[in-house]
């Protein structure tokens, strides 16, 4: 955790109010203290008020002197000495940087506070006594903070574990939708009806391919990864159905080492892109389409010609967009689309989840 992300969990403003606040408190306990105590009494309410706002003010200015290098401390161990590491050489090392703080801190306030208007106690004892306090309370400063800190930050990762399932949830049912399209629906039992009196074998097929398809949706539908060779199975059905429709004006080519079969990648990614390919592109005798897939290092390509349907709209993108979302949720490494001299092709980073793991330990 940066200096800068510390910021984004305890703003400037709550700074603010916690030292406000915290500055009336102390300063009440050390006047109400000292006046009980008989150290330093006082002689009417106007002198009181006087000695809370002036202990206020510079505590309050003060107190940004201590706060904002106990957050570079914290980040500073966060880096190199973690709580699970170590933890009571930390607290030892917090502790100690907490009090030295507070000692330099303690002297500069008691001299200044003198300059103002002079103590009438012996200064030596005011000073012993100024950072006593001051180091009782900087460490309760850094003790706040810390508990401040790790309370922001379980929050903030809560709230980002429920945006993700939220996210996650809408993804799946973006996914479950386009595979039970009613266009895909219906034009699938169009082409079923027709089988059937022409080519019952070729039918039989088709239904097999159809129900594959489904049953890998219901099977991956939960899951945030799936092999290579799972999806490369579950694109050989998709296409089938989309051959039975087009007949040889479709057509594709898989060119992928075996070696790469056992990497992942998110279900469905291969769905994606194809329907991406068929829905924007003319299909016919006259301008067949050939779908290449093949690998390029870690990453699967996805190559085809771009013959635009001339009556077609303008994509929304939902598919794509969402895909680049379920990668974003198992790495770093995210899909490319571009447009490469009149071809579109599509870059798939495959995931090796041995290499996935070693990274995140």
């Amino acid at each position: 955790m940066n200096l800068k992300s510390i910021h984004k969990l305890i703003s400037f403003k709550n700074i603010l109010r916690f030292l406000i606040g915290f500055s009336v408190v102390i300063q009440l306990i050390i006047i109400l203290y000292n006046h009980f105590s008989g150290y330093h009494t006082l002689p009417g309410f106007e002198y009181f008020l006087f000695r809370l706002f002036r202990g206020v003010g510079l505590t309050l200015i003060f107190g940004f002197f201590m706060i904002y290098p106990n957050l570079f401390m914290i980040r500073f161990l966060n880096k190199h000495l973690p709580w699970h590491h170590k933890t009571i050489k930390r607290v030892f090392i917090q502790t100690g940087f907490s009090v030295t703080i507070a000692l330099c801190i303690s002297v500069t306030f008691t001299l200044f506070a003198n300059t103002i208007m002079p103590y009438s106690e012996d200064l030596k004892g005011v000073l012993i006594s100024n950072a006593m306090i001051f180091s009782v309370v900087n460490v309760f400063i850094m003790a706040i903070l810390e508990g401040w800190l790790s309370y922001s930050k379980s929050q903030k990762a809560e709230q980002m574990a429920r945006n993700l399932q939220e996210e996650l949830s809408q993804i799946k049912f973006e996914v479950l939708k386009s595979q039970i399209n009613p266009h895909f629906m219906f034009n699938s039992l169009n082409v079923l009806s027709s089988l059937i009196n022409k080519d019952v074998e070729k039918a039989q097929q088709f239904i097999d391919e159809f129900s594959h398809i489904y049953r890998y949706v219901l099977e991956t539908i939960e899951q945030p990864v799936t092999t290579l060779e799972k999806e490369l199975d579950f694109m050989r059905s998709y296409l089938f159905l989309q051959q039975i429709r087009y007949g040889d004006d479709l057509s594709y080519s898989i060119n992928i080492p075996g070696d790469l079969l056992k990497l992942v990648l998110p279900p469905l990614s291969l769905q994606a892109v194809l329907e991406n390919a068929i829905k924007h592109n003319i299909i016919n005798e006259s301008q067949p389409l050939k779908i290449e897939v093949f690998n390029q290092k870690n990453n699967l390509m996805v190559k085809n010609k771009i013959q635009p349907k001339i009556s077609m709209g303008s994509s929304t993108g939902v598919g794509l967009k969402n895909l680049t979302k379920r990668y974003a949720m198992i790495c770093s490494e995210e899909p490319v689309f571009s447009v490469e001299t009149n071809y579109y092709i599509a870059k798939l980073p495959l995931i090796n989840t041995e290499e996935n793991e070693h990274n995140n330990n």
